[in-house]
């Protein structure tokens, strides 16, 4: 039987795999627990500064991290056990929330001590970011490998969707009352912080119960090597078009980090309403991976992706002016369900237009321009919501990714015209276009 074949067979294979089973739980549970514990940083800062500035200092703090040592985090990944450098890595995050509980117990406002932390944690995800994604083809058959990538991208968004509000819940904890004020002290971000101390403990039990078939490859590494697949993005229109208009668009249009302000100031929604507002873009997310997996996109795919970046614009607008949490969650679920297209696209082309050769290189950019466009597109808004408001920003961002889409269409006529994702008809298209002048 081929491979497509047995792919094909059930919407579950990968789950056959008992590491699969036992990474993908804990994957789950950590991501859960990461996201809550976001939630418990946003509020506490803002608590502390009523900056939106200083909001955007926290996606600086993770993002630095990705930028300085995104190169020997790969380098690291393919020379040494990938589940070994899972485990450090987690466990210096558990040693890193371990601090900002203590800090949250002592009630500090020692807003740099806070930013230092999270810079440890985002040195953390920068080394176990690309031994995770190492190590997932390890954990499978190779027939089974798109199923066990489906399914990630699916619980990403389940775990998106629910750290939040259950961040949010911890963080107003109305159900320690029932324990007549006991817990008074674990009140707020404290209990937050425990709740991922506890999934980060439940994270390294699980990963190192997991056996991969292969260790890491012992591999030489150069500036150079890394530097051919920047070489290789820059002139391939079809993956410059894609990679650059997802991070121009989300760098601009981003708006979680200002959620904070918009749930305390703008919509007087409080703790709780923060939690729902960073799950509905998951949410929305969500729904659209588990749609593509019954109603794949089969034509048009370029033109479906830039429609829905300029309807991510467009929600984002939307959100920026609503002063109704009802109407705020439905923009945010259309900007997390357009967005999710995007990510599909994007990731089938980055896929199928590059050489087998090449695929880690270019993915290694390709995750250092995602690393810009959420944690930079966090500084982004923290520093235009510093200079012009809060809603001010959001609305701007969405109306600046508009225009770039706009202006994607006009210079990447390849990513316009990119009709099937298969990879015959991507690199058909590739030679089309790949005559013309780059853009300067």
């Amino acid at each position: 039987m081929s491979d497509a074949a047995q792919q094909s067979t059930s919407a579950t294979i990968a789950w056959q795999s008992r590491d699969f089973r036992f990474y993908s739980t804990a994957r789950l549970i950590g991501i859960m627990g990461a996201e809550a514990q976001s939630i418990g940083v946003a509020w506490q800062v803002y608590q502390i500064t009523h900056s939106a500035l200083a909001l955007g200092y926290t996606g600086l703090a993770l993002f630095l991290p990705g930028l300085l040592f995104v190169l020997p985090s790969g380098h690291v990944a393919d020379r040494y056990d990938r589940r070994s450098v899972i485990l450090i890595c987690y466990a210096v995050q558990a040693l890193a929330t371990i601090a900002l509980l203590r800090l949250a117990l002592h009630h500090s406002h020692n807003i740099w001590l806070i930013y230092a932390i999270l810079f440890v944690i985002g040195a953390g995800r920068c080394f176990s970011g690309p031994a995770s994604s190492a190590l997932v083809p390890t954990l499978v058959p190779k027939a089974h490998f798109v199923n066990a990538v489906t399914w990630g991208a699916t619980i990403f968004q389940i775990a998106n969707a629910t750290g939040p509000m259950l961040g949010g819940l911890l963080f107003t904890a109305p159900l320690l009352r029932l324990f007549g004020g006991r817990f008074a002290a674990l009140n707020g971000a404290p209990l937050v912080y425990s709740f991922t101390l506890a999934t980060l403990g439940l994270y390294l039990i699980l990963i190192s119960i997991i056996q991969p078939r292969s260790a890491a490859e012992k591999k030489g590494f150069t500036i150079e090597t890394m530097l051919a697949g920047l070489r290789y993005v820059i002139g391939t229109r079809l993956l410059l078009g894609s990679i650059s208009l997802d991070l121009f668009a989300v760098l601009l249009g981003g708006a979680a980090s200002l959620m904070p302000i918009f749930a305390a100031d703008v919509l007087h929604s409080g703790a709780n309403g923060l939690g729902l507002l960073r799950a509905m873009p998951s949410l929305g997310a969500l729904t659209v991976s588990l749609t593509l997996l019954v109603l794949p996109i089969k034509h048009r795919a370029g033109k479906t992706m830039l429609a829905c970046v300029g309807l991510f614009g467009a929600a984002t607008v939307v959100f920026g002016l609503s002063r109704n949490i009802v109407l705020s969650c439905a923009a945010l679920v259309i900007i997390g369900a357009t967005d999710m297209i995007s990510v599909v696209v994007r990731a089938s082309i980055l896929q199928l237009a590059t050489p087998p050769a090449m695929r880690g290189r270019v993915s290694s950019i390709n995750w250092l321009f995602l690393g810009a466009s959420n944690e930079f597109g966090e500084y982004e808004s923290g520093l235009t919501a510093h200079w012009w408001g809060a809603v001010r920003a959001v609305v701007i961002g969405g109306l600046a990714s508009m225009a770039v889409t706009g202006i994607w269409t006009v210079f990447f006529p390849a990513l316009r015209h990119a009709d099937t994702l298969t990879a015959d008809s991507l690199i058909a298209v590739e030679k089309q276009f790949s005559s013309m002048e780059p853009i300067d």
